[in-house]
């Protein structure tokens, strides 16, 4: 492996040779298995987020799971111990809405997902339409039933606009895996013969696009490699920072192992055992 990683230049882990994280402004991080796993935190996880405020830094979550809302979020690292408001939270959703503003403008979606999605999107003053839409939206619906299957692959195979808000074909739980937005992906295709024309979240530039925006308002003048994506994944989180001219850290403690990285071909600037690793580097 060493042979592998040399000829790959693969990082070190645990070590920032080059001074990376020196120039890093914004941190913009993976959630379940960088930050925590299910209901617990990963050991150092709030130390390493006090310790990126305390050196002036700042910090957004950004995650593909467009099954919750930003305020979801929010509920969630209360109860964990964390408050923050919902400018930290960035999700494929809102990634989502934020293209549809751009490129559909005034036009009616079907949305094939859950109500808190629904509501994310009517708020946004996004039209909902079942029957006659101008574009199809698909998301990782928690509520996904027959109907709503049978419905939107008509839609689908009437060859309307087809955006999806993610690719993730499962997404991780406690107890193990269920299926996500790419599986449902892979059931329309299967019926109506087309996979979406777009794809909004990681490891895709649409989100990205969204990220730099919203940091921005917040940190005017930041370039993109002054913000690092942090994340467990290589082919949504690392792929999304190496792509589109972000810094990326891939830590170890959720689903990617250093076996992984040997056989990929996206490589990220640094790896860490975890993000608690990574304070003494800022």
């Amino acid at each position: 492996m060493q042979k592998e990683a040399a000829k790959k230049n693969i990082p070190a882990v645990n070590q920032d040779i080059e001074h990376i994280l020196e120039k890093i402004r914004c941190f913009a991080l993976d959630m379940d298995g960088t930050i925590y796993l299910g209901e617990q935190w990963i050991e150092g996880a709030m130390d390493f987020l006090a310790r990126i405020e305390e050196s002036g830094r700042s910090y957004v979550f950004l995650t593909n799971n467009s099954s919750k809302n930003a305020s979801v979020y929010v509920e969630k690292l209360h109860r964990m111990g964390l408050d923050v408001g919902e400018e930290k939270i960035i999700t494929s959703g809102q990634a989502t809405i934020y293209y549809l503003q751009q490129h559909f403008p005034g036009k009616k979606v079907f949305l094939l997902g859950n109500s808190l999605l629904q509501e994310e999107f009517v708020q946004a003053g996004i039209t909902l339409e079942d029957e006659t839409p101008d574009v199809v939206v698909t998301a990782f619906d928690t509520s996904l039933d027959y109907q709503k299957m049978c419905k939107v692959c008509d839609h689908v195979r009437a060859r309307l606009p087809y955006i999806a808000t993610h690719p993730d074909y499962n997404c991780p739980t406690e107890t193990g895996f269920i299926p996500d937005a790419g599986a449902i992906h892979a059931f329309i295709h299967a019926s109506a013969f087309r996979y979406p024309d777009r794809i909004i979240g990681k490891p895709n530039g649409d989100i990205i696009e969204y990220l730099t925006k919203r940091v921005s308002k917040k940190q005017p003048g930041i370039a993109r490699d002054q913000i690092a994506m942090v994340g467990d994944r290589l082919y949504t989180d690392i792929a999304a920072g190496r792509n589109h001219g972000l810094q990326s850290v891939l830590v170890l403690s959720g689903e990617a192992t250093l076996s992984d990285v040997s056989e990929s071909d996206v490589v990220p600037h640094l790896i860490f055992e975890s993000v608690k690793d990574m304070i003494s580097f800022l």
